[in-house]
């Protein structure tokens, strides 16, 4: 993948060794919680209907004396390269939603992308690097360690610049979902009683949307940079299909719990991002009224 040709976005904050970095909970081994407790907490998290990232943020609070890192506005080094991958993805998506927000009469609001190393205060509460990179709609910000992409590669066998690309651009179509009020509508149903997980549930197709709309992010992209290289297109399908529910459950715990899905099979994970992928039209993405996922 040519990144290169992206523009750098100026919204990117470097948080990464300001206070507690580092001694989070990590996957693998390291200081904090190893891969098998958090396994085991996530599957109590599933048989109680408890969210995970709380009992991990109450669990990693209680273990850490550190503060986490507490999130300023300094940019990233001129000389930091990956930093620079960051920049010049989250660039393009905004230049590509803002387009596309504009076409249909909107305003695209560029969020901002906090880098961050171990452990972070957002908006949505405290997160440790453990739970991977997320977007919190309270701040419109997304939040992503790095080192995930290394676990990428190493658990998941799901390597390449565009795979993190992907990761990027799929944190980003949550907060198009925010600016589109679809998140809005997903945390009132939940409010109102409302079955959020499951394998028809409405997280996974809040999950699955935000997988179509990073398809529609690289298609767009691509037209416009014409940036892809040979073996980039199955760099992002592999990461889909390596980080889906089922894929997960078998690996984490010896078994599928469809009860318990939140983000999708690996199936459906790449069908979704084809969806965005081949068509480049958000109109495709409409999970929420899919019959079939």
């Amino acid at each position: 993948m040519e990144w290169r040709k992206g523009r750098r976005s100026d919204n990117v904050v470097d948080a990464r060794g300001a206070g507690g970095g580092g001694g989070g909970m990590r996957f693998g081994g390291g200081k904090g919680l190893g891969l098998g407790a958090i396994l085991l907490i996530v599957g109590i998290s599933w048989l109680t209907g408890q969210d995970p990232l709380q009992i991990l943020g109450q669990l990693t609070g209680q273990m850490q004396q550190q503060a986490p890192a507490t999130v300023g506005n300094k940019a990233p080094a001129g000389n930091d390269e990956q930093a620079a991958f960051v920049a010049s993805i989250l660039g393009d998506t905004e230049d590509t939603w803002k387009a596309l927000f504009a076409q249909a009469g909107k305003q695209y609001q560029d969020p901002k992308l906090v880098l961050f190393s171990g452990q972070v205060n957002s908006a949505c509460g405290f997160a440790s690097s453990a739970v991977g990179p997320f977007y919190c709609p309270a701040d419109q910000r997304v939040y992503l360690d790095m080192t995930f992409f290394r676990e990428m590669e190493t658990r998941f066998a799901a390597e390449g610049d565009f795979a993190q690309a992907y990761v990027i651009a799929h944190e980003i179509g949550h907060h198009v979902q925010t600016l589109l009020g679809v998140s809005a509508k997903v945390d009132a149903a939940r409010r109102s009683g409302q079955r959020m997980e499951g394998d028809n549930g409405l997280l996974v197709r809040q999950e699955l949307q935000a997988d179509c709309l990073a398809g529609v992010w690289a298609y767009q992209a691509q037209k416009r940079l014409n940036w892809l290289e040979p073996g980039d297109v199955e760099e992002a399908l592999n990461a889909a299909n390596a980080i889906g529910d089922d894929r997960l459950q078998q690996q984490g715990q010896g078994r599928v719990v469809p009860d318990s899905f939140t983000h999708g099979t690996s199936q459906q994970r790449v069908r979704w991002f084809k969806a965005g992928f081949s068509s480049g039209d958000v109109n495709q993405c409409d999970t929420f009224a899919a019959r079939s996922l």
